[in-house]
């Protein structure tokens, strides 16, 4: 009975050839001589040797690792980024290594020693500098995920202002709201800054005045509860509706709220981002932008292998995907038909 736990080593070992022309012969590609073709081809007919992702990258100088960077582990944007990565570096026999940047002061030098690890990096964008983005491109294939990276490094992302323009004039023009909020900080985020800026163009095609700033706080549950308390406190006027940069906040806010005793979207309308599976289950469910997260992950490791697999010949540019406005309860639509939670 064959050995299916054969190495790529023992196999060439005992054809006594080198561990490439085991897998040349192995995946087909390359020049070999048929005495060593007869030689590599007897020994794993005999030892029922079946060739793995690291025999693979071993004998092609790779590691059958990808990386992938991003500020921290909490929330379901980032489950989601892990999950969509995973679906395409695991068919693929890839291992995925993860660097969370958040409070690393040296995250530029963690990151590039990750870079020699692994045989391609996922960045968030915004997670390092543009000068450690650039000295990791040429070490190995990289592309920015949500965001975009100096030079012709590669980047996914979503289409972030299509989507908060159409809701926001939503917001303006067909609910007639005025003075609304926007609640997360363009600082901290590409994505962020893109929709902080449609936010305010969609007030200025309507002959509106935007706010002069956003209410900048991060990304979690727990900063939207901090900016219900800045919004909705003592005897300040609360605006009309909230909008805020991702699902995330939005929850906070609709506990603060709720919490203060206001009705949504009666009293306050509030609006997310992302549409995260919560979205469509709260009460009220919540008004926001559909973004294809798993799919910006997966393009991204997908480009990746790709250039690992044919260096030289490795796509350049940036690529957006599409987003999609989600209408619901929070904002005042009408509730959606029964059964149907708008995913």
């Amino acid at each position: 009975m064959g050995n299916s736990r054969m190495n790529v080593r023992e196999i060439a070992k005992l054809a006594g050839v080198s561990v490439a022309t085991v897998s040349r012969v192995s995946n087909g590609t390359g020049q070999v001589s048929e005495e060593m073709r007869r030689r590599v081809l007897e020994a794993i007919e005999k030892h029922g040797y079946r060739p793995d992702h690291l025999g693979r990258a071993l004998a092609a100088g790779r590691h059958g690792a990808l990386g992938l960077v991003f500020p921290g582990l909490s929330g379901p944007y980032f489950t989601e980024l892990i999950q969509g990565f995973e679906s395409e570096a695991v068919p693929s026999r890839a291992s995925v290594h993860i660097l969370c940047t958040h409070l690393r002061s040296d995250s530029d030098d963690q990151v590039l020693e990750m870079g020699r690890r692994v045989d391609g990096v996922a960045v968030m964008g915004g997670t390092i500098s543009d000068e450690a983005l650039l000295q990791l491109a040429r070490m190995v294939p990289v592309v920015v995920v949500a965001g975009e990276g100096p030079g012709d490094i590669l980047s996914v992302r979503a289409d972030n202002a299509g989507s908060m323009l159409a809701l926001t004039r939503h917001l303006l023009a067909d609910h007639e709201l005025r003075d609304l909020a926007f609640v997360g900080n363009p600082a901290g985020s590409p994505d962020v800054s893109e929709r902080w800026t449609a936010f305010r163009r969609a007030h200025r095609d309507l002959g509106v005045e935007p706010p002069a700033e956003p209410v900048a706080v991060s990304m979690q549950q727990a900063d939207g509860v901090l900016a219900a308390d800045q919004l909705l406190a003592g005897d300040t006027p609360r605006p009309a509706g909230v909008v805020c940069a991702n699902d995330e906040i939005a929850l906070g806010v609709l506990v603060g709220a709720l919490g203060r005793g206001l009705r949504v979207p009666q009293d306050l309308v509030i609006t997310g981002f992302d549409d995260m599976p919560a979205a469509a289950l709260l009460t009220p469910s919540l008004t926001t932008v559909r973004q294809p997260v798993r799919e910006l992950a997966a393009e991204a490791a997908r480009l990746i292998l790709h250039a690992a697999d044919q260096p030289g010949n490795a796509s350049t540019g940036g690529l957006v995907l599409p987003t999609e406005l989600v209408l619901r309860r929070s904002c005042g639509c009408p509730v959606p038909p029964t059964g149907d939670t708008g995913r």
